[in-house]
C-alpha cells in the first residue's frame, strides 16, 4: 500500500475549513471508541486539539521533506513516550483518525484516499513507535 501524496493534500484542504471541529470530533471518537486511552491526556484538552491540529497541519505540509517529517515524528514519538503512551495505543489513534478524516472530507473521501492516509498513518506510527522504544531503554 502507497499513499498518494497529491490525494492526501486534496484530502486535508477539504478537512481544513472545519478547523477545531477535526480535533474535537477526533478526540470524542477516540475517548468513545477506545475509553482506555483516556488517562493519557490531561481533563481539558483544548491545548492538546490545538497541537494535534498543528502536527496534522506540518506533517501534510512536510510530506515530501523526508528528514524534517522524520525528524518531527521521532520527536514526537520521544514526547509521547513520557505521557504513557505505547505501542498498543496507536492503532485506536490512527483509526479514531481515518474516522474523522473520512466524516469531515466528505464526497472527497475515496476508497483511495483512504489508502494513501492508512499507509501515511502506518509510516506515522512506526516512526514514533520506534523513536519512543529508543527513548525509553
Amino acid at each position: 500500500m502507497t499513499a498518494d501524496i497529491a490525494l492526501i493534500r486534496s484530502s486535508f484542504k477539504a478537512v481544513e475549513p472545519h478547523g477545531s471541529q477535526v480535533t474535537g470530533y477526533f478526540y470524542d471518537h477516540l475517548f468513545t471508541n477506545h475509553p482506555g486511552v483516556r488517562p493519557l491526556f490531561a481533563p481539558h484538552i483544548d491545548e492538546q486539539r490545538d497541537r494535534l491540529w498543528a502536527a496534522l497541519g506540518a506533517l501534510v505540509a512536510n510530506i515530501e521533506n523526508t528528514e524534517t517529517l522524520t525528524t518531527m515524528l521521532q520527536n514526537l514519538g520521544r514526547r509521547h513516550v513520557g505521557y504513557g503512551a505505547l505501542a498498543e495505543h496507536y492503532p485506536a489513534v490512527g483509526a479514531s483518525l481515518i474516522a474523522t478524516l473520512k466524516h469531515y472530507a466528505g464526497n472527497d473521501w475515496t476508497p483511495e484516499v483512504e489508502e494513501s492516509w492508512v499507509a501515511v498513518y502506518g509510516v506515522i506510527s512506526e516512526t514514533m513507535i520506534a523513536a519512543g522504544e529508543t527513548a525509553s531503554r
